[in-house]
């Protein structure tokens, strides 16, 4: 039987919008960084607890950072097969951003001029000792690749692969965890079944 034109246009629509909707990011509201949610959140302003319109204190941490900034000194990752180790320095940018909650030495609630009184707890402290996590803030191009032999040589100085961004050249948080994205859990940039995410650098 064949398929009169008008149907056949109204079904590839329908499909059409049904594959855009479930490739879309999904939003920021109504996930675990979403601090509206907490009975200390700020009365429905979600973006209030990072940043702020106007009067932002700082621009080199995250666009109009709103949050207080850790000050701690972190203990490194290091490892025998590490070759990035030669540019790792303390945290910086948005992973100094993401730490200034998840060190758990600064408070969730410490935005704008708020000292704040509530810290994360559980697994998604993740301390000050950094020497067991992931490293961040190193310099990731093509001379640490060909150094390692195992890591796919960076597209550019903004980009790994697709989906993968550095940040001035330097691998950070938010190049595997998008956090304002929880679609794939705990915020990752991608899938990591069967270790997608971790294969996008690592050529193993």
């Amino acid at each position: 039987m064949k398929i009169p034109r008008v149907l056949f246009v109204v079904i590839a629509l329908l499909v059409g919008a049904f594959v855009i909707s479930s490739v879309q990011a999904a939003s920021i509201v109504g996930s675990k960084h979403d601090m509206t949610t907490q009975a200390w959140g700020a009365g429905g302003q979600i973006c209030v607890y990072c940043h702020a319109p106007h009067n932002s204190q700082s621009a080199t941490i995250a666009p109009l950072w709103n949050h207080a900034t850790t000050t701690q000194t972190f203990t490194l990752y290091s490892s025998p097969t590490f070759n990035g180790s030669t540019s790792l320095t303390q945290p910086t940018g948005n992973s100094k951003a993401c730490l200034s909650c998840h060190d758990g030495t600064v408070a969730l609630d410490a935005y704008g001029a708020s000292a704040g009184s509530h810290y994360l707890t559980g697994s998604a402290n993740v301390g000050t000792d950094l020497s067991n996590d992931h490293p961040v803030s190193f310099t990731y191009d093509a001379a640490l690749a060909t150094a390692d032999g195992g890591l796919v040589s960076p597209a550019s100085a903004t980009l790994v692969v697709t989906g993968i961004p550095l940040y001035g050249g330097k691998l950070e948080c938010a190049s595997c965890h998008a956090v304002h994205d929880p679609q794939f859990g705990n915020f990752l940039r991608l899938s990591n079944a069967a270790s997608g995410l971790c294969l996008k650098c690592h050529a193993k």
